[in-house]
């Protein structure tokens, strides 16, 4: 039997989703480690593939007939897009599928971190009720009313993150040299700064912006220095823009108020990573999170049910695919 599509991730995330492809486009679903994925690329027309994960090995599209990858997310760092483009293949994503999830996500994480609500848990289970409930009044916690919140890379993910925050009461500045958002920043009377204006007047700086060499160890240990003392940091962009080593100094010297880490350097994180690592108070001042930000019901069956609609009227209608990255 011919097949259409070889798509890299399980049915059963398309079926809890409720958002199979159409039935007359034949879809083969295996792991990407399957000994039947190299005789499938060289069947199949296109590849579906989740945004997160381990970068697909060149050999799998030796002799390929695929001529679409779609990844069912914004991510395009699983990929050699130069191998691709040299190979005449179009690579499409689904940009902006996942926006009111990862906005959910950084202002429930900032308030988490804030007023201290994972910590107070443990301190309750641990019979510490009165002595801790003193200590986070004594110690008068911040909301996120009229705090700066400082977004890094303005895209269609940091606006929503942006537009979140606004809405609880935040002002907002972000740093993006290529942002084409600029009505929409001024709608939400966001301020465009250097990176190192916001780093150092961000009560809560927020990062969205894709892995590339550019910006690989953006944050580091100097721009953690930057930052304002006590000031929050949220990671739900991808592992390597923070420099994790430097991150856990930077809370264990008592620098950063807080970090909520969704993504990580490599996933899952091992024993020996070392904000894992972290220990007593420090270690309550950090929200782990396991690559699930922009992940909920609503934004699953939004990012599927756009990525089959590609791929149909790829394979149907012979037509060039939305949102397509080259």
């Amino acid at each position: 039997m011919s097949v259409d599509v070889l798509c890299l991730r399980p049915r059963i995330d398309f079926e809890r989703a409720k958002a199979l492809p159409a039935t007359e486009l034949t879809v083969a679903y295996h792991a990407p480690n399957d000994s039947e994925v190299i005789p499938l690329m060289r069947q199949a027309r296109a590849l579906v593939i989740p945004a997160v994960g381990p970068k697909l090995s060149p050999e799998i599209f030796q002799h390929t007939t695929v001529k679409l990858v779609q990844v069912t997310g914004g991510g395009l760092d699983r990929l050699d897009l130069p191998l691709l483009k040299g190979m005449d293949i179009a690579v499409a994503n689904v940009p902006g599928g996942s926006n009111s999830a990862i906005a959910e996500y950084a202002v429930t994480a900032t308030s988490v971190l804030l007023r201290r609500f994972a910590w107070a848990d443990a301190k309750i289970r641990a019979g510490k009720y009165e002595e801790f409930r003193e200590r986070m009044v004594s110690d008068n916690l911040s909301g996120l009313d009229g705090l700066l919140v400082g977004v890094i890379g303005f895209g269609t993910i940091g606006l929503a993150v942006a537009q979140a925050f606004y809405q609880a009461g935040c002002t907002i500045c972000y740093y993006d040299p290529a942002s084409s958002h600029g009505a929409s920043a001024r709608a939400i009377d966001a301020k465009s700064l250097s990176l190192d204006e916001l780093l150092k007047s961000a009560d809560v700086v927020t990062l969205h912006v894709p892995l590339s060499p550019a910006t690989r160890g953006l944050i580091g240990s100097n721009e953690l220095r930057e930052m304002k003392p006590g000031a929050i940091l949220i990671q739900a962009s991808r592992g390597g823009i923070v420099d994790e080593a430097a991150l856990a100094q930077a809370l264990t010297s008592g620098h950063l108020g807080g970090a909520a880490v969704d993504v990580y350097e490599t996933e899952p994180p091992g024993p020996d990573n070392v904000l894992l690592s972290l220990s007593g108070e420090t270690a309550r001042r950090i929200l782990f999170t396991p690559h699930i930000a922009g992940v909920t019901r609503q934004a699953t069956e939004n990012l599927f049910r756009s990525a089959w609609r590609n791929v149909e009227q790829f394979i149907f209608k012979n037509e060039l695919p939305e949102n397509r990255v080259q």
